[in-house]
């Protein structure tokens, strides 16, 4: 494994080395996916691959729609409870 290290800026911004940017076909606009793994933050580049790779993880879940939806009403529900309209 090589090992790089690059330094965080005030904005929170940080450079991957060109070397790691070659290697990986990162060019100027490419999306990159961040994780967490424990203490690790992995920085993925978006590519077919990835998109492949993901396709399907999140099927059979409960839509992040609606999901949403009932968290809105939940929240109007308690809304309701502490000021009912007169």
């Amino acid at each position: 494994m090589n090992v790089q290290t690059t330094t965080v800026s005030t904005k929170g911004q940080l450079v991957i080395p060109a070397e790691i940017r070659a290697e990986l076909g990162i060019e100027p606009g490419t999306k990159i996916a961040i994780t967490v793994e424990g203490s690790r933050i992995v920085l993925q580049p978006v590519t077919e691959r990835l998109i492949d790779e993901l396709h399907g993880v999140f099927q059979g879940g409960t839509s992040a729609t609606d999901e949403l939806i009932e968290e809105r009403r939940a929240d109007e529900r308690r809304r309701q409870e502490r000021w009912p309209e007169k």
